[in-house]
């Protein structure tokens, strides 16, 4: 059996949990001689324009995009294959120092050659095809902080992306033969696995 056997990808399933979320733009009002004001910080971040202000855990789907390959057939996935999709986030509507941890998991547990490899920030003003800065994925996991800045009274977050890459490994290394990837790769043809990675996602502000 070819090593190009083609096997259906039909969407990569997230599964994001979200922490540390609240209500925005309430008030403080305090009444004595005089009225006191103050704007409470806001709070409120969107994931792939999903608004997850006020729910602990959400859930979406992607579909991933896959580099063309000259020997596996378009929207495929077979030994060699390479894709990614993209988380988008909104901080726009926040106005504290926060940090982000995205945690990655591939659950198709009899691939252990799918994997996830890299990943990218893309920041509001990227155009497909610009040059990326790609770092390597360390643990399966993806941290990052933003700091609020005080010194701009004008200062808003800008939306980025975390662009993150995966594979189907299969260098010389690999923990699959050419047997156990003919055998899994038709199984999941028959029965239309679906490529599966879950994305657990926790924003925390950051404090003194």
């Amino acid at each position: 059996m070819s090593r190009k056997l083609r096997i259906l990808l039909v969407f990569i399933s997230l599964s994001l949990t979200l922490s540390l979320m609240s209500n925005t733009y309430s008030r403080y009002v305090a009444d004595t001689t005089s009225n006191v004001e103050m704007q409470f910080a806001s709070w409120q971040i969107l994931v792939n324009e999903n608004d997850i202000t006020s729910s602990t855990t959400s859930s979406i789907e992607l579909m991933p995009v896959m580099e063309e390959n000259e020997h596996i057939a378009n929207n495929t996935i077979a030994p060699s294959s390479k894709g990614y999709f993209d988380i988008d986030i909104d901080p726009t509507n926040v106005n504290v120092s926060f940090s982000y941890e995205v945690s990655l998991e591939v659950l198709n547990e009899d691939m252990p050659d799918l994997m996830i490899t890299k990943y990218s920030i893309l920041d509001s003003n990227y155009n497909e095809g610009d040059e990326l800065k790609i770092e390597t994925i360390t643990d399966n996991s993806i941290k990052g902080t933003l700091n609020y800045n005080n010194d701009n009274q004008d200062f808003k977050y800008e939306p980025f992306t975390i662009r993150i890459y995966f594979e189907w490994y299969d260098g010389i290394d690999n923990q699959m033969d050419d047997q156990k990837d003919t055998e899994v790769g038709n199984k999941a043809a028959v029965e239309n696995t679906q490529l599966q990675i879950k994305a657990n996602i926790n924003f925390k502000q950051e404090v003194l």
